[in-house]
């Protein structure tokens, strides 16, 4: 599957080899999961989540029957992937609304840090989309970015002159303007510990700035602040009928995590929640259920132009072991918006793996460059010098460190950084996207001191990691193991090795229980320091907002002594 960049590795083309540098040809991601297994899908039907793996807080809009939809990036580089369909099946990513450090300054910041719960909308008054988003870095805090075409970038980041978090834009048919988001409650008046508010402005479309002296509080705390709900977030506004319609997250990102509606003759309220809230929820059901989704919530809608709505969300499914290693992923659904108030279809019951198609839709996922879904095989051999967009980098471009070959093999720059340190860091990056996984790659490198060192890391954070690469103890070369949990490492396991071949490194994952191997000839591999807890590359104990990031790595500052 190809979905190439028009920037980073394009621009550059293919690279000269660097002497010494870790080459790596190839990469195979390969997904086994045990639902998509036991629930083939059937003629009409089509897999939930439509993006599996970190792809958290989805924001969608449509021009025509263009469908664009965005995610949440982090510290991740490029930042904000964007996603394109024509069916709401179908989704090819077209590459990053951020992918220029004018726009993405994350290079000083923690992973869960940096670009939080993007805002994507098309405003018809001017034909331009908008995002808008939070960036906790650079000194940026609320940003506005807007393109014609969504295809060929986004301008630079302006910044918008309010506080708070997860902004969203609203464009009226009158050609007025409003930005809502999350804020503290005015000073003094905060009740309890999660309590927030969501405000509105007006917003200057000539100047891109929300105009000083509008904001108003529209929603104080939630739904009935009575009941102390904790962190209504992630608003968005919309008009039916010539109403508005105000919806937000309720509850936080977590298990209590629900979606929320209100309802206004006017733009800036009085808004009152409906009667039916929460309208999107798994936070009811039997903690025990089969193919368990929960922590449903953070949704956006989309009308159709055959006027059906459908609903984007994030949610997880947790291992056997009820941890997080995927982090939150994008699901989809339709809404029933026949009544005053739309509703989630089947969102209030224990959501299902598949659903049925769109009417007239095929089902195209994984093929003609379309974004696969379920289980499947992703093959990377690095001949193209422009990389699939799921190549991420951390805190700092790609093209900084990596560079495909003439001859073929992807060859990393090492910094002199390591996986543990708060900075641009020299690894390439893919999301873990199934709780059964295997990761292979295969590296033709020889280190020349015990500074030296590439392979494998599967991160969840700076503090929280493993790190699986060949170095060197005196004359002779090492596979090292190596687990850091709350910022403090050991090593696992070692190995000596010979490197007069390319090396076979692979991270397998059952649930929590992962297994780094290694193969110097043939497809025989061998284990190294048994099975390891998945526990530090799940949410529930690394915390922050990311899932499992699967990475080839290499640094010239190495850390780790081999024993």
């Amino acid at each position: 599957m190809a979905m190439f960049s028009t920037g980073g590795f394009a621009q550059h083309g293919k690279s000269k080899k660097v002497k010494n540098a870790p080459v790596f040809s190839q990469v195979v991601y390969q997904g086994d999961d045990k639902v998509y297994n036991e629930h083939p899908l059937k003629a009409g039907e089509f897999y939930n989540p439509i993006l599996q793996g970190c792809y958290p807080d989805p924001a969608i809009t449509r021009k025509g029957d263009d469908y664009f939809l965005v995610c949440s990036s982090f510290a991740m580089f490029p930042g904000v992937p964007i996603f394109h369909s024509k069916d709401l099946v179908n989704w090819t990513q077209i590459g990053h609304v951020l992918d220029r450090t004018s726009q993405l300054k994350v290079h000083d910041t923690g992973i869960s840090a940096g670009v939080y719960a993007p805002a994507i909308k098309y405003n018809p008054n001017n034909d331009t989309f908008y995002m808008i988003t939070t960036q906790f870095a650079g000194d940026f805090g609320n940003i506005i970015v807007k393109t014609k075409d969504p295809f060929k970038g986004w301008s630079d980041p302006v910044k918008l002159n309010f506080e708070g978090i997860d902004p969203s834009i609203f464009f009226d048919d009158d050609g007025k303007a409003y930005v809502v988001h999350n804020d503290a409650p005015n000073r003094g008046e905060a009740l309890y510990e999660g309590h927030r508010v969501i405000k509105i402005w007006e917003y200057d479309v000539e100047n891109d700035q929300v105009i000083a002296g509008t904001d108003r509080i529209i929603v104080n705390g939630g739904v009935d602040l009575a009941k102390k709900p904790i962190w209504i977030e992630a608003p968005h506004l919309y008009k039916k009928d010539g109403r508005y319609y105000l919806m937000c997250a309720e509850g936080g990102t977590g298990g209590w995590h629900s979606e929320v509606i209100f309802v206004s003759d006017t733009p800036k309220g009085p808004y009152k929640p409906a009667p039916s809230n929460p309208i999107l929820s798994q936070r009811y059901l039997n903690p025990d259920r089969a193919n368990k989704v929960d922590w449903a919530g953070h949704a956006d809608l989309v009308e159709t132009p055959d006027g059906k709505y459908y609903g984007v969300f994030l949610a997880i499914r947790p291992n056997e072991k009820g941890r997080v290693n995927m982090g939150r992923e994008t699901f989809i659904l339709p809404v029933d918006w026949s009544g005053e108030f739309p509703v989630f279809e089947n969102g209030l019951i224990p959501m299902e793996p598949k659903l049925n198609m769109p009417e007239g839709v095929e089902n195209k996922t994984g093929k003609e460059g379309y974004f696969p879904n379920g289980n499947f095989t992703f093959t990377e051999n690095f001949t193209s010098p422009q990389l699939d967009y799921r190549w991420i980098g951390l805190r700092g471009p790609r093209e900084e460190f990596a560079s495909v070959l003439k001859e073929g093999g992807l060859q990393i720059t090492p910094f002199p950084v390591t996986i543990k340190e708060v900075k641009p860091t020299s690894t390439l990056f893919h999301r873990q996207q199934h709780n059964n996984f295997s990761f292979t790659t295969t590296l033709k490198y020889v280190p020349k001191s015990e500074k030296d060192l590439a392979g494998i890391t599967c991160a969840q954070s700076e503090r929280f990691n493993y790190v699986f690469g060949v170095t060197k103890k005196d004359k002779d070369f090492y596979l090292v193991l190596e687990r850091t949990e709350r910022g403090t490492s050991r090593v696992l396991a070692s190995t000596k090795v010979e490197l007069k071949e390319p090396i076979r490194l692979q991270v397998k994952g059952i649930g929590d229980d992962y297994e780094f191997s290694y193969s110097t000839g043939g497809d025989r591999f061998v284990r190294l320091g048994g099975i390891v807890s998945g526990d530090i590359l799940s949410t529930n104990v690394a915390g922050g907002f990311t899932g499992c990031l699967l990475g080839l790595y290499a640094t010239s500052a190495n850390d780790i002594l081999v024993e």
